[in-house]
């Protein structure tokens, strides 16, 4: 979808007004452009492995109040195994509200030595996502990789200035040391579009620390499952990815499926396509307009009042359940917090992309909880 910005993108340290009672949701979109060429899978493992910590940082940002919906886009790139007309480069999925589509594709990545482009990626992303029109609204690009950001057809500066013209900040992450980013144009890159410069070790293997949080946060998890009730031509499908995502997670370590689980703790873990009770809470269905075919299976033979009553009292359950997994997180950040303190600090991809989220979040009026 080509982008439609208008010219109202606000300017660094520009504080949006009050948002009224029927002002639509703001929203932080980032479109995440990833390096799939031979020498990054530690890159594309740190990614998958957090994911979850990244959702459950920016579920706690608040825009005069509100809870933003967050959308991510993923592309890859400089793999020799997409078409050489294309720049290498593929759209793995357009910007989504969907996590666990999220987490899925993260997944299927695989890497395939190949010409890295970022001056192209950054250009597609720009034109080709359905970025917001709302200048109130957080639109990020974030793209890593370890090549010079001068190679490819198209020019790093025209589509870092084109990007920036409609909002669109880019954070450049250079897979190496800092210096070499320097001198192959990665810093130059995020300057143009108002962005932040870094350097991560892709390679570094990301510490997890076992918590005594994390085996009640897991057992609570298959119960916090039992309250999704798939409906309707997506429902299997749907429910089967997050079981998926669930089991992806669980072969990374503890660390992530707690992470995962306080992310669907979390009001930016919403499946209305799939899932009857989100979309009756939501709005998006009704339950006595709704076909028998398109129930779930025990919900067919109830009526309409019964119906209703069964869907509160596991909106209800789910809600319990989930108040309890956010009481864990919260010991659970306490104690990983002193653990921390212990060991030197490292720089991997999710500590990047918060450092840079937290401070240009902040220029669009959002707050985050103090941790």
């Amino acid at each position: 979808l080509a982008v439609l910005l208008l010219a109202l993108s606000l300017g660094p340290g520009t504080t949006p007004a009050a948002a009224g009672p029927d002002a639509p949701k703001p929203r932080i979109q980032l479109a995440i452009l990833l390096d799939t060429s031979n020498s990054m899978d530690g890159l594309i493992d740190q990614a998958k492995s957090q994911l979850w910590k990244i959702v459950n940082e920016l579920a706690t940002a608040r825009q005069n109040g509100r809870s933003p919906e967050l959308q991510v886009a993923l592309y890859e790139y400089g793999n020799d195994g997409l078409p050489g007309s294309e720049g290498h480069i593929r759209l793995v999925l357009p910007l989504s509200a969907d996590l666990d589509k999220v987490s899925e594709e993260l997944f299927k990545l695989r890497t395939n030595g190949g010409d890295e482009y970022c001056g192209q990626v950054i250009g597609r992303a720009a034109k080709q996502l359905d970025w917001s029109k709302s200048g109130s609204d957080l639109k990020l690009i974030f793209i890593a990789g370890n090549e010079p950001f001068t190679q490819g057809p198209a020019d790093f500066r025209a589509t870092c200035k084109e990007a920036i013209s409609k909002g669109i900040v880019v954070n450049t992450i250079f897979c190496g040391s800092h210096q070499e980013g320097i001198d192959t144009h990665w810093k130059a890159g995020a300057d143009l579009a108002d962005g932040r410069y870094m350097n991560i070790d892709q390679n570094r293997a990301v510490v997890a620390i076992a918590t005594p949080q994390d085996a009640p946060i897991a057992a609570l998890n298959v119960e916090l499952n039992k309250t999704y009730l798939a409906y309707g031509a997506a429902g299997k499908k749907g429910k089967a990815r997050q079981e998926a995502q669930d089991a992806n997670a669980s072969t990374v370590n503890a660390e992530v499926v707690a992470q995962r689980t306080v992310a669907k703790a979390s009001g930016q873990y919403k499946n209305v396509d799939w899932d009857i009770v989100d979309a009756a809470k939501d709005g998006q269905v009704k339950v006595e307009e709704m076909k028998e075919t398109d129930l779930p299976e025990e919900m067919r033979r109830m009526t309409v009042e019964e119906r209703k009553a069964y869907l509160a009292k596991l909106s209800q359950k789910r809600e319990e359940i989930q108040k309890q997994i956010r009481q864990l997180s919260a010991e659970r950040d306490k104690y990983i917090q002193e653990q921390r303190q212990k060991q030197p600090g490292e720089e991997t991809l999710d500590t990047a992309v918060l450092k840079s989220v937290r401070s240009q979040a902040e220029k669009k009026n959002f707050e985050f909880e103090k941790k």
